[in-house]
């Protein structure tokens, strides 16, 4: 299995690590590594954007059922 293959299996952490790492060494590394940094590095910001909007969107989700249930309490409360 493939680095590309494992992708979508990695924590968010680990998503965000190697992007960092792959950017690092498409600067600095060496001409092997700037050929690996160049073929993960377009699937990994797209799995990296695809989890901070999902992140995103659950917080948005979140305070609007917690500015809800404000409002009820408060209308509960009068």
């Amino acid at each position: 299995m493939s680095l590309l293959d494992r992708i979508p299996s990695l924590s968010d952490d680990e998503v965000v690590n190697l992007l960092a790492n792959a950017r690092r060494l498409s600067e600095t590394g060496d001409d092997k590594q700037k050929a690996a940094a160049a073929e993960l590095l377009p699937a990994l910001q797209e799995e990296a954007d695809a989890r901070k909007a999902e992140r995103l969107e659950r917080a948005k989700e979140k305070r609007a059922a917690t500015r809800k249930a404000s409002t009820k309490a408060q209308a509960a409360a009068a």
